[in-house]
């Protein structure tokens, strides 16, 4: 598994956004299929067919929005995309108001609270594996390494907590779980630290895992080509006297990255567990060991991504809240769908504030 998680990321940004649609639509299955055995006897109508209409209307939301932001060049070339980009949400409204009168129609006295109850099911699960999926998407544009990095970190936190559970593990962590143990718990901690540590300094040296991930309307294909932002940029930092005391040194050289590497596996080892304590608790809740029996000896997808996509979203936030700033890409797809006279007013405001700030001398601005 761990070789093949290594090939697909050779094989680039397009194969990893399949790779993660595919694990999307079987969890989402593997979820679904334990509503339906539950209450099959019920003979609830069109449960199935409304669950999987309205998985393709939220990712037909998810991927529109997507496609707008990130293939900007791509969709001004294409008239068929301009229309379908302009009236996108409304169109994804539109759909999603289809699925909402066809379960109403579905409804039929004897089982009005049970369709409820799946009408939810449907709708929790779509909340928890389509949009987490879509923000782990997300994370990717910025970067494979802020793909790579935080999956990389619950794996590790996975597997070191198992070793130190097995071999030190003494103290029971949480009933949910009744293997994992305190020891575990600690051990996986420390141990993740300082793998995602070492593993953002070997990553933060190649663009291709750095760059953002942008789309060339020229060659119809991603590019990972940049200048590396500061962030992948050897930073040299003065140490604290207490660690100068300790380790002799005064300064230490270190990639940016490598610092918020350390929340990231901080939040991979401390909270991320407890989205398999979650999963847990749903599998007890059911009477069933695991979500399906897709992998052998691992269970179901479901059951090897529950701590992923809690980490996916701590992601996304952690990038929205202290590393990205305005998107000049984004902003300049936005200025180019405008009206020719909205942005020369655009231009003139923009120009009066550049004049202003001293940008621009005014002696440039008079000869323009």
């Amino acid at each position: 598994m761990i070789t093949g998680f290594f090939l697909i990321i050779y094989l680039g940004p397009l194969m990893l956004i399949f790779v993660v649609m595919s694990i999307q639509i079987k969890c989402f299955q593997e979820i679904i299929t334990i509503g339906y055995r539950v209450y099959h006897s019920y003979e609830l109508p069109w449960f199935r067919t409304l669950s999987w209409y309205f998985l393709i209307c939220v990712n037909y939301f998810f991927y529109g929005e997507t496609v707008a932001d990130y293939f900007g060049a791509l969709v001004r070339r294409e008239e068929p995309l301009q229309f379908l980009v302009r009236y996108h949400r409304f169109i994804s409204f539109t759909l999603y108001l289809a699925g909402f009168c066809m379960f109403v129609l579905s409804l039929v006295k004897k089982h009005y609270r049970l369709q409820f109850y799946m009408f939810a099911w449907t709708h929790v699960t779509l909340l928890i594996v389509v949009t987490q999926s879509h923000l782990v998407i997300q994370n990717l544009f910025e970067g494979m390494i802020w793909f790579i990095v935080p999956i990389s970190t619950v794996i590790c936190n996975d597997i070191m907590a198992y070793l130190f559970g097995f071999f030190f593990g003494r103290t029971p962590l949480i009933k949910l779980s009744p293997k994992k143990t305190w020891e575990g718990f600690i051990g996986g901690f420390f141990s993740t630290v300082v793998f995602s540590f070492l593993f953002a300094y070997l990553l933060s040296q190649y663009q291709y895992f750095v760059c953002p991930v942008e789309y060339n309307s020229e060659t119809n294909r991603f590019t990972v080509e940049c200048e590396p932002s500061d962030l992948f940029v050897m930073q040299e930092y003065t140490l604290p006297a207490t660690a100068q005391n300790l380790l002799r040194w005064k300064t230490v050289n270190l990639y940016p990255f490598q610092i918020h590497s350390i929340a990231l596996s901080t939040f991979a080892s401390l909270i991320g567990p407890f989205g398999g304590f979650f999963a847990s608790g749903f599998k007890r809740a059911f009477k069933i060991k695991d979500f399906a029996d897709t992998i052998p000896g691992h269970g179901g997808i479901m059951d090897r991504f529950d701590c992923q996509y809690l980490m996916a979203t701590f992601v996304h936030v952690y990038i929205a809240s202290f590393i990205r700033g305005p998107n000049p890409s984004k902003v300049l797809q936005q200025l180019l769908a405008l009206q020719p006279e909205q942005q020369l007013s655009i231009f003139n405001t923009l120009r009066n504030h550049l004049r202003e700030k001293g940008m621009l001398p005014p002696a440039v601005l008079e000869a323009q």
